[in-house]
């Protein structure tokens, strides 16, 4: 694994199959469940022997760029408000910040010009589905792991999980009905792929089968798996769990396809 910081970003790269000579990039962000750190999914999902630099990006507000209180901090602000103190902020920096950082990673890497591809898992799909909606960056594909697809299901799914209820009011509303990736089908205008466990949350499996039909997505459900892609904790890179293999071949797949 190659370390650095990118505008600011921290990331783990994984070289190419032949690093003599400029690859194209599929930029990846980790989820907050296991692996919940750009070395962890490095080594969840490394998708190797393809013709490409993967670079894993760190998520804001964790890991190498966590809150002063760390952790918990961030789960305190979470349960206040998890929209506007979490999935906001996170979705909106990871998605401000990497036209600056595929930029500078351009000068670092031997990286082609041209697109790229992106992939995200849970709370870093919501970043990857910003910047496939954005199109400020030319993307050749785009997949979406466990992904968090509406936000507003995801809400639902954690006052069951936790035992609370969330207080809605009109801000956060419209905020957390603008992450809505159904509604907003229209604007990935790339190729997608979704990856789901078939025991994962209604919350993440029906707004992907929603997506898939309102647009020209894959849907690959993975069965046996749940929502995360590693063992906990999920911070240090480990070995492939069995999810993380079949999950990683079909990134490959739909990659290798769309690199060709």
């Amino acid at each position: 694994m190659i370390t650095g910081f990118a505008a600011g970003v921290p990331y783990v790269a994984l070289e190419p199959a032949d690093p003599s000579r400029p690859a194209p990039m599929i930029a990846v962000w980790h989820l907050m469940d296991p692996p919940c750190t750009e070395q962890a999914m490095a080594a969840a999902v490394p998708m190797a022997g393809l013709p490409a630099w993967r670079v894993y990006f760190g998520l804001p507000m964790t890991g190498r760029r966590a809150l002063p209180g760390g952790p918990e901090e961030f789960f305190r602000l979470a349960s206040e408000d998890a929209v506007m103190n979490a999935y906001r902020p996170q979705t909106e920096q990871g998605a401000d910040e990497f036209p600056k950082a595929l930029a500078e990673l351009r000068t670092q890497l031997s990286i082609a010009d041209g697109p790229v591809g992106i992939a995200g898992g849970s709370s870093g799909s919501m970043v990857a589905y910003e910047v496939a909606a954005r199109a400020e960056v030319p993307i050749f594909a785009a997949a979406f792991v466990s992904p968090v697809t509406q936000l507003v299901p995801l809400v639902a799914a954690n006052e069951r999980r936790y035992g609370v209820t969330f207080p809605w009011n009109d801000e956060n509303r419209a905020v957390a009905n603008h992450y809505d990736y159904v509604r907003r089908a229209a604007e990935i205008k790339v190729p997608a792929l979704l990856v789901v466990g078939e025991h994962d949350d209604i919350a993440i499996r029906e707004p992907a089968e929603l997506l898939h039909k309102e647009s020209d997505a894959e849907l690959v459900t993975i069965p046996g798996m749940r929502h995360e892609l590693a063992d906990a904790p999920g911070t240090e890179a480990a070995p492939q769990t069995e999810d993380a293999r079949r999950v990683d071949a079909e990134l490959i797949r739909f990659f290798q396809r769309h690199l060709g």
